[in-house]
């Protein structure tokens, strides 16, 4: 069956051309021009992505993604027209999987949605297959991550940062090669949005995270998860 794509975009032209885009990569999408209506196809249709534009009339895109983190971790990629690093980090801060700004490539956005899908419906792995390094426990094939015996919700971006920091514990990794691990279309990203789930996991694992003990930076370079 093809993956159902919700579009909530209240501009009709850049609507259409997405639903047409993905339609011809065999994607099924549903559009809905404002806020509440994109929450009401949200909850008929269970779709495998959202892609949200943030500057809707009447319910804005960020309390739009806040309505819909509440009742699942569906991937969001966020499209908007506003270039500013402040709203972009705002953006990914929230837990967008990914970052769009207008104008855009469509071939450049369908790229995204497919990294984005790959991501999410990967099959699970075994279930005795495991990562650990200190008190963190990846269950790869659950998804599932314990701190200290505690479980912590991540996003499907910081599940992939957080494996692949964890597999290459007391190693330096760069901010490029975690591109490519976690993100897959690399060319189509800066570093920052690294920095950015960095920090978001720190939130997520870190007893202080303003003095992480785990996830470390080394300036300059990268990231080290500590053993």
């Amino acid at each position: 069956m093809p993956n159902d794509i919700l579009i909530i975009e209240d501009d009709p032209d850049i609507a259409d051309a997405v639903a047409y885009a993905l339609q011809q990569e065999g994607l099924r999408a549903t559009v809905a021009r404002d806020g509440r209506a994109g929450l009401e196809q949200f909850a008929a249709i269970h779709p495998d992505l959202v892609i949200l534009d943030l500057m809707l009339p009447g319910l804005d895109g960020f309390s739009v993604f806040r309505s819909i983190r509440r009742k699942a971790e569906t991937p969001v990629i966020m499209l908007t027209a506003k270039a500013a690093e402040a709203d972009r980090v705002a953006g990914l801060e929230l837990g967008a999987d990914d970052y769009v700004t207008k104008p855009f490539s469509m071939r450049e956005l369908v790229a995204r949605v497919r990294g984005v899908l790959r991501r999410a419906l990967t099959p699970a792995l075994p279930e005795e297959e495991t990562l650990s390094a200190a008190d963190v426990v990846i269950d790869r094939a659950r998804r599932r991550v314990t701190v200290g015996g505690r479980e912590v919700k991540l996003t499907l971006r910081e599940f992939a940062l957080l494996e692949c920091l964890v597999r290459n514990a007391g190693r330096v990794l760069t901010r490029q090669l975690l591109l490519e691990q976690a993100w897959d279309e690399s060319e189509y990203i800066d570093h920052r949005t690294v920095d950015v789930h960095v920090r978001w996991v720190r939130q997520k694992i870190e007893e202080d995270p303003s003095n992480p003990r785990r996830l470390l930076t080394v300036r300059g370079v990268g990231y080290r998860f500590v053993e």
